[in-house]
């Protein structure tokens, strides 16, 4: 019973990473295509997108760009951040191993 609710906290937790992956790889190719001038952000349907894309991923970019020098045009707060999700990814899958199966080789 433990072991599956484990299981399921598991699974729940890497969706919710992955939907957040994705959120952040679409703000960052929103942002690059509104620079270029290929989206009209003028128009309501696309303000509103990216207007909730920014207030999803702004929270958890705003400290890795405070913490980044500046490079001028080029933000790499995207990349850092999708490297911290998968690292997070991992670390989650292997203690959710390691308290399902009761092993510790997955810890180490």
């Amino acid at each position: 019973m433990i072991r599956t609710l484990f299981w399921l906290l598991d699974e729940l937790l890497d969706e919710l990473l992955n939907l957040y992956i994705w959120a952040v790889i679409l703000a960052a190719v929103f942002s690059m295509l509104a620079s270029f001038g290929v989206l009209d952000t003028r128009n309501r349907m696309v303000w509103s997108i990216g207007d909730f894309l920014y207030r999803v991923t702004e929270p958890a970019l705003r400290p890795i760009r405070n913490f980044l020098p500046n490079f001028g045009s080029i933000d790499l707060s995207p990349l850092i951040l999708l490297l911290l999700l998968q690292a997070a990814r991992m670390l989650l899958s292997n203690i959710a191993s390691a308290i399902i199966t009761g092993s510790m080789q997955y810890l180490l």
